[in-house]
Parts: structure tokens; sequence; C-alpha cells
């Protein structure tokens, strides 16, 4: 039982689900506060979960260590990520919704949490330090990984969108395997900072790893069920409404990066901005080369093509995050002028959703 108690969060949401499916048609029929009221409901309860699930990872994370531990913390917010995305999907049609949330997930991430994170590790330490190597590795990928799943696709044609997803898929699959291979095996050593402090790396819970597990698979299906009455009451609300189209891929964006928000903002507190790093652009990557691949596939069994191809404001802020990361870390070190870069992106960034140009 005691290692059931911290489990509220997952208990609760299984409440709200349960409110969700009595109330759901109710709230879609009287609008207003209580159609919105039960979706901030059905919010919360997927982010609380969210939350159990970076915890389970975290631990796990804890005991392999690193860099398996970050692996770990991504591969668990992507899949969150990705079960909400193949659950809105389903509802309705929204070509550019998968697009608009990895768009906005390197946002979150690059800009957000990184510009937080340096702006907070900065104020309480000065510049703090990290492997120059896995920010360079990093950025390369990523860029590799965007050009080809998000800005080759504005030109290839309907007639052979077909042959290029299957391209893309396969290239993104052989992409994330050998760098995972470079990063765990061969350049381990690039992802790794070896002066930093490491405050959780004792773990004294004893708790069995089987449990964490299975915790969290099961609160990733809960997810799952829960994003079901998310998606209809998202339907509801924004039909018909001229609030931006964006909004679900920002709160989908929202949700698989708030647990990782709080490990980052940690490690920054904790002058261990390898890991934050690790964090904010391996989540990145993680999501451009895990989602893109998963959504494409989804869209070569429906045979319906998904947009993948970037808007010129989203080509145009991805632009500007890349040449702002790329020169504020390409010397190992960060300061809280450069987290006040990132973060004036971001703010940009929300200003653009708010005005329903993203």
């Amino acid at each position: 039982m005691k290692y059931l108690k911290p489990e509220f969060p997952v208990a609760a949401a299984l409440l709200m689900l349960g409110l969700g499916f009595v109330f759901e048609h109710g709230a879609i029929e009287h609008g207003g506060v209580a159609l919105w009221g039960l979706l901030m409901l059905i919010l919360a309860a997927i982010i609380g979960v969210a939350f159990r699930i970076a915890h389970h990872a975290e631990v796990l994370a804890m005991r392999l260590g690193e860099p398996y531990g970050t692996l770990i913390l991504t591969l668990a917010a992507v899949s969150v990520e990705v079960v909400i995305l193949i659950v809105l999907l389903q509802g309705t049609p929204n070509p550019t919704l998968a697009r608009d949330t990895v768009f906005s997930a390197v946002m979150f991430d690059i800009n957000g949490i990184l510009g937080l994170a340096a702006i907070v590790g900065g104020l309480k330490h000065g510049q703090t330090k990290y492997n120059i190597s896995s920010a360079n590795s990093f950025i390369a990928m990523l860029l590799v990984a965007i050009g080809i799943g998000m800005f080759i696709p504005d030109f290839v044609p309907d007639g052979q969108w077909r042959f290029y997803s299957c391209f893309s898929i396969a290239t993104m699959a052989i992409m994330y395997v050998a760098f995972l291979r470079l990063q765990t095996v061969e350049h381990r050593t690039f992802f790794a900072y070896s002066s930093e402090t490491d405050e959780e790396a004792h773990d004294e819970s004893h708790s069995p790893n089987a449990l964490h597990v299975g915790m969290m698979l099961g609160a990733i299906v809960l997810v799952g069920l829960l994003s079901e009455i998310l998606s209809v009451l998202l339907d509801a609300g924004l039909s018909g409404s001229s609030l931006p189209k964006a909004i679900p891929a920002v709160l989908v964006a929202l949700i698989s990066a708030s647990p990782e928000i709080l490990t980052a903002l940690k490690a920054a507190q904790q002058d261990r901005m390898q890991t934050t790093v690790n964090i904010a652009l391996g989540a990145s990557l993680a999501t451009v080369l895990l989602t893109l691949p998963v959504i494409e596939t989804v869209a070569l069994f429906s045979g319906e093509r998904i947009v993948m191809a970037l808007t010129p404001v989203q080509a145009g802020m991805l632009l500007l995050t890349f040449l702002t990361v790329m020169n504020n870390l390409h010397d190992g070190e960060t300061n809280a002028i450069e987290g006040i870069s990132h973060f004036a992106l971001f703010a940009a960034f929300i200003a653009l959703v708010a005005m329903g140009m993203i």
C-alpha cells in the first residue's frame, strides 16, 4: 500500500474518467461553463497522470543512470503525446494537427524549457556548464529530421505522398536507432558532464522496477481513455467558435512538456545543466523522430494524407529558434541572458497562437 499512496492523481483521474463518461453529453448540450469546466477538469486529470508517468520514468532513470535515464524520460513523454494525438485524430478531421503538435512541442522544449532553465540556473549559479558535444549532436540530428519530415513535404505532390511517407518513416527509424546506439554506446560520454552534481542519484524507495513499469503502462492507457473524452469536448467547444484552431495541438504539447519543465528547472537549480540540455533537446528530437513516423504510418493505413509541411510563420519561428540555439549552445556554458532570448521566442509563439497565426 505504501507504493500506491502516491498514486492519488491516478485515482483522481479514474474518478474523472467515470464522471466524464456520465456528464459528457450533458456538458456538450449545455455548452458554456459546463462544457469548458468539464474540459479543464479532464485536462487537469491528464496532466496529473502525465506527472505520475514522468515520476515512474524518473525512478527508472535514476536507477539506470545517464544517458539511459534521459532516454526513458523522453520516451515516456513522447508516448503520452503519441497516444493523445492518435485519439484526437479520430475526431473531427484536422489534417494539420500532427504538424502543429510537433511544432508546438519543439517550441515548448527548446524555447520554453531550455529558456526557463537557463534563466533559473543563470540567476542562481551565474554560468552553468554542459557538454558541448551533446548540444551539437542533438542540433545536427534535429535540423535533418525536421528538414526531412516538415520542410521537404511542402514540395511533394499529392500523387507521390505515399512513397515519400514510406521513405520518411524508414529514414526517421534509421536515424533514431543510430542515434540511440551512439548515445548509449560509442558516444555516451557526449551526453554526460563529469563535474555536475547529482542529488537525485540516491533511490531509497526500494520499490520493484516491475511496479514502475506496470504503473507507467497503465497510466498511458488511462491517458488514452481520458483523451477520448477530451477529444469530444474539444471538438464541441471549438466548433463554430473564433478560438485559435491550434489549441488542441498546444494542449497536447503542454501535457507532454509539463513534467519535463519541472524536472529541467529542478536540474537547473542544482547546477545540472547537462540534464536540462538532454531533456530539452532530447525531447524535441524524440518528438520528431518518433511522433512523425507514427502519424505517417496512421496516414498510410487510413489513405488520407496528413499535412506535415510547415506554414511560412512556423518555418520562420523554427529558423529563429535554431539560429538562437546554435548561437547560445556553442561554448559549453549558458547564462540567464541566453535564457531570456529563448523565452522571448516562446512568448512570441504564444502570441502567434493567440492571434490564430499558428
